[in-house]
């Protein structure tokens, strides 16, 4: 609601930076929603700037609030023109009183929202109220049962001893009630390779905010870049703060909108990371268009390794959404064959069914049938003879 609102509020020519949004969003924390009053003060007193956009900033909060009352989500509601008119008036008219009454009209359309625009069209200011957004995606994978042993309640499974001796000594000694315990469950890592070469640099800056949004919001995550390079930027990715993070990693990327090598870097990845731990038993994300200036043999090698490894690879291509894409890039065509899901990422919707996916344990559900699986090694086959 808060950034929907911020985005009406510029679009009818006040000043709203992000900080401001972002005590908005404070306040509204503290005050509720649900009290229009407390909503309308918790507003003004935090994205109202100059006493002369008070004016402005009424019209726009009552219109806003209408829709809201009537049910319409927050997150649709785009401005798609603004005016702000003044009339002048004539003093010897009846209605004195209505003389220099600034009026703002806004319309409001839903057909191209933040949540369904391509990422290649995002603005800057886009960008960072996508990040917010972001942030309520909940990125993570499929528990797996771990060596640890925790408590149960569940009878018939294993019988913690210690547990159950302790508790009869209240019984003089008499095991009374049993204690159980069972494997614990720990949630898989995930490992997240993001292209960062020419033809992804539309999309790679919204990817990099996505991958901070996964590191901040679970612990188990690694993240890299594929390029001419590979570079692991975990470490600069995991502050807290958004810009800092971002800014610690454009210093260590080197080879940000270069070449792309991507058989040399997953090799890279497999022999130094992954194959040696890293990789076994997580979830492997690869955000690329699958363009590679490499040798496709190579590739095809080293995803096959990375596969057998690997809990899940799943391969984020935002040119997918393309009508009548086929993926006949070399690289594409080599990769395609070892991946267990291949999904779009041309958007904030788009990565919202990519933690559906991301979060599906079942993988024979995620992999395609036999029927689809023979289709797209033949369009393998014939995007490398191309």
């Amino acid at each position: 609601m808060a950034v929907a609102f911020g985005r009406v509020l510029r679009g009818a020519g006040l000043r709203v930076p992000l900080d401001s949004v972002v005590t908005f969003v404070q306040c509204l924390d503290a005050v509720g929603i649900t009290d229009r009053n407390r909503v309308y003060w918790a507003a003004h007193s935090s994205l109202v700037r100059k006493p002369e956009d008070r004016e402005a900033f009424n019209v726009a909060f009552a219109v806003f609030w209408e829709r809201l009352s009537a049910g319409e989500d927050p997150e649709t509601i785009g401005v798609e023109s603004t005016t702000l008119a003044v009339d002048e008036g004539d003093d010897s008219g009846d209605d004195a009183s209505d003389v220099n009454e600034p009026s703002v009209t806004l319309r409001f359309s839903a057909a191209e929202t933040l949540r369904e625009k391509d990422f290649a069209d995002y603005s800057p200011d886009e960008l960072i109220e996508a990040q917010r957004l972001m942030h309520r995606l909940r990125l993570a994978g499929s528990p797996r049962r771990s060596l640890r042993q925790t408590s149960s309640r569940r009878r018939g499974a294993n019988v913690d001893v210690r547990r159950t001796v302790r508790r009869s000594f209240a019984s003089l000694g008499e095991p009374v009630r049993r204690e159980w315990r069972e494997p614990s469950e720990r949630l898989r890592r995930l490992v997240v390779l993001l292209d960062v070469s020419g033809s992804m640099e539309p999309y790679a800056r919204a990817f990099l905010r996505f991958m901070h949004a996964a590191m901040v919001g679970r612990q188990r995550v690694e993240a890299f870049t594929l390029g001419t390079r590979l570079t692991r930027i975990t470490r600069e990715l995991s502050h807290r703060d958004p810009d800092k993070a971002l800014a610690r990693t454009s210093q260590q990327v080197a080879d940000w909108s270069g070449g792309t090598r991507l058989g040399e870097c997953v090799r890279m990845f497999n022999d130094r990371w992954g194959v040696r731990g890293m990789a076994r038993g997580a979830i492997v994300v690869v955000l690329s268009d699958g363009w590679d200036r490499g040798n496709p043999e190579v590739l095809d090698e080293e995803m096959r390794r990375l596969q057998r490894v690997a809990h899940r690879v799943v391969w984020v291509n935002p040119l997918k959404v393309t009508p009548g894409y086929a993926p006949l890039a070399r690289g594409m065509a080599a990769a395609l064959p070892h991946v267990d899901a291949f999904v779009e990422g041309h958007s904030l919707a788009a990565l919202e069914r990519l933690t559906e996916v991301i979060h599906d344990d079942e993988r024979s559900d995620i992999r395609a049938s036999s029927s689809t699986r023979s289709a797209n090694v033949t369009l393998a086959t014939r995007g490398r003879s191309n």
